[in-house]
């Protein structure tokens, strides 16, 4: 039985294999007739696409119609004028006149005037500080009772002198000497008379002194002393400045002086003839302006800003030199100073906003093509441009921003005085597409 089964199980075994590899081989028949049948059909899929392929590679795409493009800007016309040069300068306001007050003898201080305060206005000749005087007066008695007491000696001398001639004439004795007539002892009485007088007078200069007057019209600037306070003679007691003439010293570079008729070593012969110069600055919000005169120039260069600084002065800025609501030209103000200058004619003008850097200007013609020129520039305003040549008049300057690369774009151009005003309107090539302008009023 055992060997029966074994034998059993090696046949069926060997049956499995048989059909095993029966299958196999069914199924390579079946794939082979599967590839004969599908094969050409891939083949011919193939060529097909590939034929499609070379047809839609060698069509022509549809031909688009050229784009045409155009730059807006704004531009205005060079004019042709005669021109007064202005050169814009700033300085500092500052009395012509300010000095400390000293007394000139010592003493304790007995009155302060009420305008001897920091600010104060006083007058010339007003007394701002008075100094304890009864030394002074009690000298001065001194001083008249020893003029007196000369006067004395000298009438004695005189009288004496006139005894001894008659006693001479009596006596017949000649001529007699000066000795003998005492007059060495009446000049001597004449100089110690003099002497008392002029003593008198110290005195008399002495008690004056005691009052401090102002010596001009001005204000006080510093106060540095008070009422019972001792001061001894140099002491300073304030510090006052005169209201009677300000002055604005102005930096004028080389290039300004090229515009202005005034010599190096400028001094005018009277302020009637000196040069007018506009003075402004900005107070309270408001701009105030004040009339001044160049009236000379510095005598050196300053060696630090290599500028040569002339003087403006505005006479009674308190006053009559006052704005026009008013408004005085306080010391320390910062001003803003315009100067005429030579007048040049023939001057072409427009817009600063038309010169570029290095002297370039921007210039279209009437069919929108732009040009570069390099100008001879003759001056400048923040406003305005002054050309001795490069342009001519009537030509339009491009005022908009614009690189040079993009000079070679038509352009559009409109009135920068008018922005609905179309000046220039490049003509369009044929076959452009008709909206197809494009770029912005810059």
């Amino acid at each position: 039985m055992p060997l029966l089964s074994w034998g059993l199980k090696d046949r069926l075994l060997s049956m499995d294999a048989q059909i095993e590899n029966s299958n196999i081989q069914g199924s390579s028949a079946l794939m082979r007739k599967v590839l004969l049948v599908v094969g050409p059909l891939l083949v011919l899929g193939l060529f097909a696409l590939v034929l499609f392929l070379v047809v839609k590679l060698n069509d022509k795409p549809p031909q688009k119609k050229n784009s045409y493009t155009t730059l807006a800007v704004m531009a205005e016309y060079a004019v042709r004028d005669s021109v007064n040069l202005r050169v814009v300068t700033q300085g500092e306001s500052r009395p012509q006149t300010e000095i400390d007050l000293v007394p000139e003898i010592g003493g304790k201080i007995v009155y302060v005037s009420p305008n001897f305060i920091e600010g104060g206005l006083f007058k010339k000749g007003e007394t701002l500080i008075r100094i304890e005087d009864a030394d002074f007066k009690v000298a001065v008695i001194r001083a008249e009772a020893g003029v007196a007491q000369a006067e004395q000696v000298l009438v004695r001398e005189m009288a004496e002198g006139e005894i001894a001639r008659q006693d001479y004439a009596e006596l017949g004795r000649g001529e007699p000497s000066d000795l003998a007539l005492r007059i060495p002892q009446r000049r001597q009485a004449e100089a110690s008379l003099l002497s008392a007088k002029a003593e008198l007078e110290s005195m008399k200069l002495q008690l004056t002194r005691t009052e401090v007057k102002a010596p001009f019209n001005g204000r006080v600037r510093t106060k540095s002393s008070d009422l019972g306070q001792f001061v001894s003679p140099g002491r300073t007691l304030g510090r006052i400045f005169s209201t009677d003439i300000f002055e604005v010293r102005l930096p004028l570079t080389d290039g300004d002086l090229a515009k202005l008729d005034l010599p190096l070593a400028f001094v005018t012969k009277d302020r009637a003839s000196a040069p007018r110069v506009a003075l402004s600055a900005t107070i309270a919000g408001q701009t105030r302006e004040w009339d001044g005169r160049i009236m000379r120039t510095d005598s050196v260069y300053d060696t630090q800003t290599r500028a040569l600084f002339a003087i403006a002065e505005v006479a009674d800025p308190y006053g009559k030199g006052a704005s026009e609501d008013g408004v005085p030209l306080a010391p320390g103000l910062f001003v803003t100073a315009q100067l005429n200058g030579k007048k040049y004619d023939d001057v072409i003008i427009f817009s600063r906003d038309g010169l570029r850097p290095d002297d370039k200007v921007y210039v279209v013609n009437n069919v929108g093509q732009t040009s570069i020129r390099t100008v001879d520039v003759l001056d400048t305003t923040p406003d305005m441009a002054f050309l001795k040549g490069g342009v001519e008049e009537g030509e339009l300057v491009v005022l908009s921003p614009m690189e040079a690369s993009r000079v070679e774009i038509p352009l559009k151009v409109y009135d920068i005085k008018d922005p609905s005003r179309l000046l220039v309107d490049p003509p369009r090539p044929s076959g452009a597409s008709a909206n197809s302008a494009t770029g912005s009023q810059g």
